[in-house]
């Protein structure tokens, strides 16, 4: 039956940042979880991790929470030896964790800021995935993987964005070499690229009069045809479909989930600009 496409009952996953405190690695794991998977949550905000997995059990899966930086190679290697004791497997993973630095145009960039953020938001998907490879070849049935990137790996965004979208980019080009590297062995490898998700940390941004104000919010909206900023429950059904049968046949994707921002070319509008006297021609503002 179509719905058992994407039924991942029997399957255990791995989503990084998945803490409670955080926003789109919280609805990922929860989402992954209503559609049948047990879920690892580890996440740097240990008390977060705990409150998902608490959420994960009271769906009827099976949970693991473990504070863990994927920045740092042991760290890594613990968290995956603890997903083998507690669940013996690994069919999925979804890379999400990252870290952003606080925004400063490109020559006055600090050395070490642009290390954290390629060591979380790159070397640590890097790290990740290949714990998850090697325990997807050692059980021969497959796998899935799914980097979370970003319209920032695709486009350039300025404003101190920098770093941010020097990892996405190399988390572009990780997910295809992947991909070409382990098609043969039934491991699939996508990206989803979100443009701006209200999560909780882009909501307190927002909330900062130092970094933000209604002229960027409302360029930021500008940006993305639908006229509006995303949610993070808007990314579970994505990432259920590449992580499920349905999408067998899919990999070495990068799958925009943007309201139509990489599809707008940069000189064009999702509005209507009106003749004088006259409204607008599609009612959007």
């Amino acid at each position: 039956m179509a719905e058992k496409l994407f039924d991942l009952t029997g399957k255990v996953a791995v989503v990084t940042g998945a803490g409670a405190n955080g926003g789109l690695g919280h609805a990922l794991a929860l989402g992954l979880a209503r559609f049948g998977a047990d879920v690892a949550v580890p996440d740097i905000d240990e008390a977060g991790s705990r409150i998902t997995a608490q959420e994960v059990a009271a769906l009827g899966r099976k949970s693991l929470a473990f504070r863990c930086d994927v920045s740092d190679p042991e760290e890594v290697e613990r968290l995956f030896a603890e997903v083998d004791r507690v669940f013996g497997k690994v069919d999925i993973l979804i890379n999400n964790a990252f870290a952003f630095p606080s925004r400063a145009r490109p020559h006055e960039l600090s050395l070490d800021a642009l290390h954290k953020t390629l060591e979380v938001s790159l070397v640590g998907y890097f790290l990740c995935a290949q714990q998850a490879i090697r325990r997807m070849l050692a059980q021969g049935a497959g796998g899935s993987i799914v980097n979370i990137s970003s319209i920032a790996g695709a486009s350039g965004l300025g404003r101190g964005n920098f770093p941010y979208s020097m990892a996405k980019g190399g988390v572009n080009q990780l997910t295809k070499e992947l991909a070409v590297e382990y098609a043969g062995q039934g491991i699939r490898v996508n990206a989803i690229l979100p443009a701006q998700i209200l999560t909780q940390g882009f909501k307190r941004w927002m909330a900062d009069p130092k970094t933000f104000n209604p002229a960027l919010h409302q360029r930021l909206k500008d940006g993305i045809p639908q006229n509006r900023l995303l949610e993070p429950e808007e990314f579970v059904g994505p990432a259920v479909f590449l992580c499920s049968d349905a999408a067998s046949a899919v990999t070495g994707v990068l799958l925009p989930v943007d309201g139509g921002n990489l599809a707008l070319n940069a000189g064009g509008s999702h509005t209507w600009l009106a003749a004088p006297g006259e409204g607008t021609g599609t009612g959007n503002k």
